[in-house]
């Protein structure tokens, strides 16, 4: 026979956790299902085991989507000061960083353990390392089939993530369920990802192998500002990471190296002071040396002084590093995506509550969405928006 319940979550991850939170607070019996062996684990890597769980400056413009309207409500009404408030009645302490940027003091499994302690308190039931085999829909609701037996409840929670990070337990569970009830996924592909090189380009940026540099990232009318490092598959950094989410394949992206100074009028006051000076070295004070070296070489002015530099020449030099134009050839992929771009289309979803239209008592929240934030905290606001969403209602 059948257990029952009223809401069966299916992934125990940032959204999941706080939809069962919620929909516990609500007197809802509600049981949240994992193949993973511990809750939380993507929160448990993210930030560098800190957590960079939101970001204050969170709102629609921070987000991908096919509807960029979508997003508008769950963050209107679950908002970065709520989770704050929340990580500080459990007494974590957490600091800001760069760009609004929250991370937690000590460690992300703060925050793990606080999801999991709420979660207890409001009545939900989290079971692990069980395995899903089928959902079906049925007349009262849903039937979920796992290795350990069978789970019916009124309302069905999809809250498994999307590809990213497969070593981690993703499994694009959540499109095949969305396929299975014919609603439409919006195409996937990694996002916030390193992007790599070809080999000759590799062969020619080679030395440059761990050289990072601050610098503007963009592609067609969207730029970022970070830093950008290179590497032995070809280019990282969160200004890369950024662009990722933007760029396609077979496109180019151009890169701003200090995009704060003007180069060329630096080059040409070093010039007048100390033109005597070999330009690499002149460089040298700009750049890191490794990429003054790369760009003296291919302006083909290695041993040359400033004073031997016109101004087309020294304009020529700047433009090579203010607007260095390169073409990726793929990226890591999911091995080492951060976040899934695309997913289950937001017009098949209702933008209040996250339920399937189509379906009653179905609903999708975080990375499985075709919500997907920027580099810095906002994929985390989403989980904890879409959650809340959902777990007002289910």
């Amino acid at each position: 026979m059948a257990e029952k319940q009223d809401v069966v979550i299916i992934g125990a991850g940032a959204a999941g956790m706080m939809c069962a939170i919620e929909a516990g607070k609500r007197g809802r019996r509600v049981l949240v299902i994992d193949h993973a062996r511990a809750p939380g684990e993507k929160i448990r890597i993210s930030g560098g085991g800190r957590c960079n769980f939101t970001n204050i400056h969170a709102g629609p413009k921070n987000f991908l989507s096919e509807n960029p309207h979508f997003a508008k409500s769950a963050l209107a009404r679950y908002r970065p000061q709520d989770f704050v408030a929340l990580i500080e009645r459990h007494g974590i302490a957490w600091h800001e960083k760069t760009l609004g940027q929250l991370f937690c003091d000590h460690s992300a499994k703060d925050i793990v353990r606080m999801l999991v302690t709420e979660m207890k308190a409001a009545g939900a039931e989290l079971r692990l390392e069980t395995a899903i085999s089928a959902v079906e829909r049925t007349a009262s609701g849903f039937r979920v089939t796992t290795a350990a037996g069978t789970v019916e409840a009124a309302s069905l929670v999809v809250a498994s993530g999307g590809k990213s990070i497969p070593k981690m337990g993703a499994t694009g569970l959540a499109y095949r369920i969305a396929e299975e009830f014919a609603l439409p996924v919006v195409e996937t592909r990694p996002a916030l990802v390193p992007l790599t090189l070809d080999p000759a380009q590799l062969q020619k940026l080679g030395a440059l192998a761990g050289v990072a540099a601050d610098a503007e990232a963009r592609f067609g009318k969207t730029a970022f500002r970070e830093a950008v490092l290179l590497t032995h598959r070809g280019l990282s950094g969160p200004a890369i990471l950024q662009i990722s989410s933007y760029w396609r394949e077979g496109a180019e992206i151009v890169l701003r190296l200090m995009p704060d100074i003007d180069i060329a009028a630096i080059l040409r006051g070093m010039r007048r002071t100390n033109g005597r000076q070999a330009v690499q070295t002149a460089l040298g004070d700009i750049l890191p040396r490794r990429l003054a070296h790369f760009f003296v070489e291919e302006a083909k002015l290695t041993g040359r002084m400033l004073a031997d530099l016109s101004d087309k020449v020294i304009d020529g030099l700047s433009a090579s590093m203010q607007a260095w134009t390169l073409k990726p050839a793929g990226s890591e992929g999911y091995r080492t995506a951060e976040v899934t771009l695309g997913g289950v289309d937001t017009r098949a979803l209702d933008s209040r509550t996250m339920q399937a239209r189509s379906i009653p008592g179905l609903y999708f929240i975080g990375e499985c969405v075709d919500v997907t934030g920027w580099l810095g905290g906002y994929n985390f606001q989403w989980a904890w928006a879409s959650g809340f969403a959902a777990g007002q209602d289910v």
